[in-house]
């Protein structure tokens, strides 16, 4: 039995119908020879039938059978465990998948309502004061206003032998009748009696929910969801019952050894984050000592999704490693980027779209936007809370509910961390910057409200005194259970869309006002992270990412030659014209170019239907989200017909030759660039602090566009085969569009980093003296430890010199020289040329791929 080490890599891999248990017992051999020394799995609770990712639980007792249920989890730890490999496994605290008819906690509370054993789990106010719910559940999956339904006869009352009674049928979704009503229903006849309208209606109007219309979620909905997907309900993972069964399998398998860690979704939707992440960790703490001798040691590795916002820090009592890596995502992404080309390209931009230049603009539109249209009803909910605390504090009389309204309104608005890390805790608690950030910004606004303000302000923080408890607890939840679903909704899923000054800044948990981040402050980022957060996730790609790490890649060579690509762009234009439907518009066409820069196939068969089909689906759904010519509500198929009509033309090499040839001249020069911007970001990744986590497939290229794009199946066999063939580094240079050059980079650092853990997880991050005329365009670096040392040093922004086997001239260096470190011993490569001596001149050595990464012992 192989001992397990502990967490230095991982791999994601998604597990669907398609995708089970059984097919990845294959890859532990490739796996284990690429280096990793964790699986990071997707979750694996029983979920909806057919779905693609595992985060719409059905049921915590069981795991999903479509994958091979516990038997199959059980065989595939067993292969990775004789590989030497362990699990991190991905679970989901803050929700689980309602409406249909396979959720047995859901259908137990619409069955029994207050009185159900789940009625405390589900976030539900029954006391909710909308006169039409009467403490009744909202409902609202019908397809049109409940009378047409039930006027055209699509609900009907059929048998729920599972509940030993009668439900109510509407399409996929089951509505169970109340216990009472069974009886009457079977002394009726039964469900295969004649049920009329006026009778059907009077039986649903007695239950303890309330069928509506769909489109009145956003204003009505009296239970909170995920983000505004109504098919996704938040549990209350505080409680304690709820707590145990969400977890039960989760802990089970880390005391046998079975998994060596967590990720925990969406942490931000919990009500005390804090609380749940400590509660966790005691429990891991709790089991340890019972897991198997050859189990991974502890400490458990856990890790939370969580989007910072720019100046951000995970707070340390939340007692995790950190979290799933998006930050350095952003980070490593803006580093490859010029920010000398900020003005050029926003200005580019805004002429072209006739949108704002600045990102702040877009985002404020776009959450006062999204806010009126989506979360109307969430925000009464805080108005609520925060009217309530205003009559106990007296202060009703001072401060009208329409003005306290208006005050919440701009206050979340105004709110750029997803939420504040108040709980509602007796006394005075620290909200984090971001809040009172918020307020001050609020305050500034012509007509704020200040009287409001003011006292949110202090009844949020608890400088209010001799508030009750319950109603400031309840404000506060309420507060963060819209700031944090607004800030996705409207900058990721909007914002990010209708912005499109360069894509390659516009993705999860990215800052996108911001272009380029210097090579100072990534060095200061780092080394903050060798003492914050050393054995946090870095990421470059991930399920949820919007474009492929090595999309980003090659639209930051754009920014090396913002008038080059102005030129290009122009041209193209023009060059369409004859296509061109009058009605696109021409900010959707300049995002289009973009990503068919970002995405275009090295291959060769960029004008094949497939890619076509993928870049349809990805545009598609950019113009849904962005909410201005259509949407998901009520989608414009008139104008997704003419960006379509568009598409398929400029794909077309019998209308458009000339077009094409340009774009593929353009990627052909900018793709050598791209692709050591790929290679530099993945070095990166694998030598600074923290564990690199390598999404499926993307130890190849990973040019992949938005969900579902990002989750196709992925060619293992051509990714084993390339592995396990012979080639060194200057046959991989030469052909490095077939993409072995990235996984074999991959590959050694990887399996640096499985014999020297101390090495790349927990040392020291020391900057490296640069001078010359590249100082400020070479990240250098070591880290040290007693027994070893590990030097990077990476070039950026060199797409004027690059050549087409990714090697630079001694003419681009010019006179950069790198201090080098006294290690007591020679340096061994693992990227690169030789490294020798108290300096490196990077110039000399033209012949190499110009990244050095190598080792010395001591």
């Amino acid at each position: 039995m192989h001992q397990l080490n502990a967490v230095v890599s991982t791999y994601r891999l998604q597990f669907h119908r398609d995708f089970p248990f059984s097919k990845a017992c294959d890859l532990a051999g490739y796996l284990r020879q690429l280096g990793i020394s964790h699986v990071y799995s997707s979750p694996i609770l029983a979920a909806r039938s057919g779905s693609l990712h595992g985060y719409d639980v059905i049921s915590y007792d069981e795991i999903n059978p479509e994958l091979g249920g516990a038997k199959g989890f059980r065989a595939m730890a067993e292969a990775f465990r004789c590989e030497g490999i362990g699990i991190i496994l991905d679970i989901v605290p803050n929700h689980v998948a309602v409406g249909g008819d396979d959720n047995a906690m859901w259908l137990d509370l619409l069955k029994r309502g207050r009185g159900s054993v789940f009625a405390t789990w589900f976030d539900v106010d029954f006391d909710e004061g909308d006169p039409v719910l009467a403490g009744r559940i909202h409902l609202p999956f019908l397809g049109e206003p409940f009378g047409d339904a039930l006027d055209q006869g699509k609900i009907a009352l059929v048998d729920d032998p599972s509940r030993q009674g009668f439900a109510l049928r509407y399409s996929e979704h089951l509505f169970p009748v109340r216990e009472e009503d069974d009886a009457e229903i079977r002394a009726a006849g039964g469900a295969e009696a004649e049920w009329d309208g006026e009778s059907l209606r009077a039986l649903i109007e007695r239950q303890h929910y309330h069928l509506d219309y769909w489109r009145n979620a956003s204003d009505r909905l009296n239970w909170r969801r995920f983000f505004e997907v109504t098919q996704l309900a938040g549990i209350r993972i505080e409680e304690p019952d709820a707590f145990e069964a969400a977890h039960r399998l989760a802990f089970a398998f880390y005391e046998e050894g079975l998994i060596d860690g967590l990720r925990i979704d969406h942490v931000d939707g919990l009500s005390d984050p804090a609380g749940y992440c400590a509660k966790l960790r005691a429990r891991l703490e709790t089991l340890s000592p019972r897991r198997p001798s050859w189990a991974t040691p502890g400490p458990a590795w856990l890790i939370v999704e969580k989007i910072l916002a720019p100046g951000e820090h995970l707070p340390a009592d939340w007692g995790v490693d950190g979290t799933t890596g998006y930050d350095f995502m952003d980070q490593v992404a803006a580093l490859l980027h010029d920010g000398r080309a900020e003005p050029a390209l926003a200005s580019l931009w805004s002429e072209v779209s006739g949108r704002p230049a600045a990102f702040s603009d877009e985002e404020q539109s776009a959450r006062r936007e999204v806010l009126e249209h989506g979360f109307e009803g969430q925000l009464e909910y805080v108005v609520d809370r925060l009217m309530a605390l205003a009559a106990a504090a007296g202060r009703d009389v001072d401060i009208p509910r329409g003005a306290m309204r208006r005050a919440t309104a701009a206050l979340v608005c105004n709110m750029h961390s997803y939420r504040t890390y108040l709980i509602g805790a007796d006394g005075i608690e620290d909200p984090g910057p971001f809040f009172q950030d918020a307020l001050e910004t609020t305050r500034a606004q012509p007509q704020a409200e200040h009287l409001a303000l003011d006292f949110i302000g202090a009844a949020m923080t608890g400088r209010e005194s001799e508030l009750p408890a319950d109603l400031r607890a309840a404000a506060v939840q309420r507060f963060n259970q819209l700031t944090s679903p607004l800030a996705a909704r409207s900058v990721e899923d909007t914002a990010f869309y209708r912005y499109g000054r360069l894509l390659s800044r516009n993705d999860v948990g990215f800052d996108a006002a911001r272009l380029a981040l210097s090579v100072t402050e990534f060095h200061d980022l780092m080394r903050e992270r060798v003492t914050a957060q050393p054995r946090s996730m870095l990421a470059l790609a991930t399920h949820d990412h919007k474009r492929g790490a090595d999309v980003r890649a090659r639209l930051a060579v754009i920014s090396e030659d913002a008038q080059r690509w102005r030129e290009t762009v122009e041209g193209w234009f023009a060059l369409n014209d004859a296509i061109r439907p009058a009605e696109l518009d021409r900010g959707d066409e300049y995002q289009l170019y973009q990503m068919l820069v970002g995405s275009w196939p090295l291959d060769g068969s960029a004008v094949a239907g497939e890619f076509a089909d993928r870049l349809s689906a990805w545009w598609r759904k950019a113009l849904r989200e962005a909410k201005l010519k259509t949407g998901w509500l009520s989608p414009n198929e008139s104008y997704e017909q003419v960006a379509e009509l568009f598409l398929r033309g400029a794909l077309d090499p019998s209308r458009s030759a000339t077009f094409l040839r340009s774009i593929e001249d353009h990627v052909g020069t900018i793709a050598p660039a791209a692709a050591l911007n790929g290679i530099v970001q993945l070095i990166l990744q694998c030598t600074a602090p923290g564990v690199p986590d390598t999404y499926q497939g993307t130890e190849f290229w990973d040019l992949s566009m938005v969900d579902p794009d990002n989750r196709r199946p992925v060619d293992f066999a051509a990714r084993i085969q390339a592995l396990a063939s012979e080639a060194d580094e200057s046959m991989l240079r030469h052909r490095w569009r077939d993409g072995r050059l990235k996984q074999q980079v991959l590959h050694r650092l990887l399996q640096a980093r499985r014999a020297k853990p101390d090495l790349f997880i927990g040392a020291p991050y020391r900057p490296l003296s640069v001078t010359g005329t590249r100082q400020n365009d070479v990240v250098a670096f070591v880290r040290e430890t007693q027994s070893a040392a590990l030097l990077v040093v990476i070039p950026l922004r060199c797409a004027s010199m690059i050549s087409p086997a990714l090697t630079l001239p001694s003419a681009w260096w010019q006179d950069t020289m790198i201090e080098l470190p006294a290690v007591g011993g020679e340096w061994t490569p693992l990227i690169g040329g030789s490294v020798s001596g108290h300096a490196l001149a990077p110039g000399e050595a033209g012949g190499d791929l110009p990244c050095r990464v190598a080792i010395a012992e001591r």
